[in-house]
């Protein structure tokens, strides 16, 4: 993985195919325990958002990798006063050797990337959340032994799960359905960006039927209707998305032996059943014990780990 020494990961187009590929399989090495690695770095965390699963499991393997980390909170330091982000993207690079930002825009994302020379992770913005699909692909490698010609169903919110779910399955080779209530559509240049990468060798598709989405396939993927930020919108979105929701009839039209995926956290009764999460095919606790091992993948890589 010396190719990615030193990179930014802002979106999950920035690795290819092989790259991808490449991650997951060191992932499965360290999750398996057949391969130890060490760094003797420090890890930033500015989060902007609240996080549970993303949070504690970039600080564990940090830690697991023999690096340090400091949680930079804006509420205790000076960007909360106004602190423009470029100068406290120029100093924190002087004292870190990465970061993992988890904001709003990804233009700020992208802002301080710009202006730090060390390493930037995308741990959330609005547009796009990478890191979850690494887990996510790791998660379902594991199940199926294999990726490639796979059908993943997501239904709901076309947010930025959605969007890197469409580029993290063209890259690895799977079809990608996703479907929504009209007026709550992907990023249409992320959903053209996956098309180009999957070059018509397999589908990207958009659907407002989740029924024919979920058809035969072999995982069907939620997340919660209103993103942090949307609370307000909750009520009035419940309505709009309750024919969206996960739940035993839905999944009685997936393969036989379909698997089910949920980021985290779930509102239990809304996007997905009590029944489904706790049921049989449920891979939820995978996917998020395997967020650890796919971030100390990455860490690893970038960071140059021995």
């Amino acid at each position: 993985m010396a190719a990615l020494i030193g990179r930014d990961l802002l979106g999950l187009a920035d690795l290819s195919s092989t790259e991808l590929q490449e991650l997951l399989e060191l992932a499965t090495l360290l999750k398996s325990q057949q391969l130890k690695l060490q760094c003797n770095k420090v890890l930033g965390l500015l989060f902007s958002k609240a996080s549970t699963r993303t949070r504690v499991s970039f600080t564990v393997a940090m830690y697991q990798l023999g690096g340090q980390v400091i949680d930079l909170n804006p509420n205790v330091t000076q960007v909360s006063r106004g602190e423009p982000l470029q100068d406290t993207a120029r100093v924190l690079d002087r004292y870190l050797d990465i970061f993992a930002i988890r904001t709003f825009a990804q233009q700020d994302l992208e802002t301080f990337a710009n202006y730090a020379e060390s390493p930037v992770i995308n741990a959330l913005t609005d547009l796009e959340h990478p890191c979850q699909i690494l887990a996510d692909l790791l998660t379902i490698q594991e199940c199926f032994g294999t990726l490639a010609g796979l059908t993943l169903t997501y239904v709901g919110d076309g947010n930025n799960v959605a969007n890197s779910l469409m580029l993290g399955c063209a890259l690895v080779g799977m079809n990608v359905r996703v479907a929504f209530p009209s007026g709550y559509a992907p990023d249409a240049e992320i959903v053209e960006k996956a098309r180009t990468i999957a070059n018509n060798k397999t589908e990207v598709v958009l659907t407002h039927d989740p029924e024919a989405a979920a058809k035969g396939a072999s995982v069907l993927y939620t997340d919660v209707w209103a993103s942090m930020g949307q609370e307000a919108e909750a009520d009035n979105r419940f309505p709009i998305f309750q024919p969206y929701q996960i739940s035993d009839q839905l999944l009685s039209l997936a393969d036989p032996a379909a698997i089910v995926l949920h980021c985290l956290p779930a509102h239990r009764g809304e996007e997905i059943t009590e029944e489904v999460i706790e049921g049989s095919q449920s891979k939820v606790w995978d996917q998020a014990e395997n967020r650890l091992h796919a971030q100390k993948a990455l860490l690893a890589s970038i960071l140059g780990a021995k």
